[in-house]
């Protein structure tokens, strides 16, 4: 296999083709403006300061609206043995955006990092040095800190809150989309086909040796966040249904609770048709009863429908997402 792709490299006038220590994996989304400043961050802070190391940088145009696909194919021009630049034929969202980028990832490591210039590139040279000398096949970099409205740091606590007590007790406070996965970790993230993934969660489900660096996440200079409230709700749901089984057991305690009520309120009628011989009259209770019933149930069988709906999504084995073009 190495003396093919070395034949391969003379044939194309590149005699000192490697495979790369590290793929940088960028997803971008409406990001115009932004992919000059992040990747001459990269070339300075990275590339340039690892010399021992060999990397390459993926984008991934995941259905961009914006100008975002002309600046990237302006920065291969520059970097034309360093970037790649992967296209999708349409919006998959962040996760299937990532997950091509795994895909297509050449480097005995791969890092995640935003194109939005929040997540210092620095950090990555903690990263590589933890994996290739500490040996640790996962390290993270956790969010501390946020230089964001104060809504956005709200929900991203009430978030990553409700992860960390329903799911996944060791995810950290602030939560984190920057991070370096080893080889092996990235084989077994290419192995699992979950329809519905949570990525956070599937990475601290492998249980490899993890590092975490803290670091304070910039305040966004360029655009704005597409990561809505919408979006925020769904992954929440994703990460709770895939990885928890409190909202089928809460829903089966509720009901335990409701029939313990409706025992007792049934005694308290019987005993007072015996003491007073009378019975409880009157539509009010009747409909209470109706109202607060039926809301259960149809909360449940709205629960139920969310599991069968990713069961079914998860049968179907459609593909996460379509490339339409790969400027190699």
């Amino acid at each position: 296999m190495l003396l093919l792709m070395n034949d391969s490299a003379k044939l194309n006038g590149h005699a000192n083709l490697r495979i790369p220590d590290f793929s940088i994996v960028i997803p971008v989304y409406f990001n115009e403006g932004s992919l000059f400043a992040t990747m001459d961050a990269l070339n300075t802070q990275v590339l340039s300061r690892n010399d021992g190391l060999q990397g390459e940088v993926i984008f991934i145009d995941d259905g961009s609206k914006d100008q975002s696909l002309s600046e990237l194919l302006a920065i291969k021009s520059n970097f034309p043995h360093l970037v790649r630049i992967i296209k999708l034929t349409r919006n998959f969202g962040q996760v299937s955006a990532v997950r091509a980028g795994f895909a297509h990832a050449r480097g005995r490591c791969v890092i995640v990092i935003s194109a939005d210039g929040q997540d210092p590139p620095e950090l990555m040279n903690n990263m590589l040095h933890s994996h290739f000398t500490e040996g640790n096949q996962i390290v993270i970099c956790t969010r501390e800190g946020r230089e964001e409205s104060v809504f956005r740091k709200l929900t991203s606590d009430i978030f990553y809150g409700l992860m960390r007590k329903l799911s996944f007790h060791s995810m950290p406070d602030g939560g984190f989309d920057y991070f370096l996965l080893g080889r092996w970790a990235l084989d077994e993230m290419l192995s699992n086909d979950e329809a519905n993934p949570f990525l956070q969660g599937q990475i601290l489900w492998l249980g490899y040796d993890t590092k975490f660096i803290g670091y304070t996440r910039r305040e966004r200079k360029i655009g704005q966040s597409r990561w809505t409230f919408g979006k925020k709700l769904t992954y929440l749901l994703d990460g709770i249904l895939g990885y928890s089984y409190f909202p089928i057991r809460i829903v089966s305690f509720t009901g335990l609770l409701f029939a313990l009520l409706g025992f007792f309120y049934a005694v308290v009628v019987l005993i007072n048709w015996i003491v007073n011989g009378s019975l409880v009259q009157g539509w009010t209770p009747l409909m209470i009863v109706i109202l607060v019933l039926g809301g259960l149930q149809l909360l449940t069988l709205g629960l139920i429908g969310e599991y069968l709906w990713r069961t079914l999504d998860q049968v179907k084995h459609r593909k996460p997402y379509v490339v339409d073009h790969i400027y190699d």
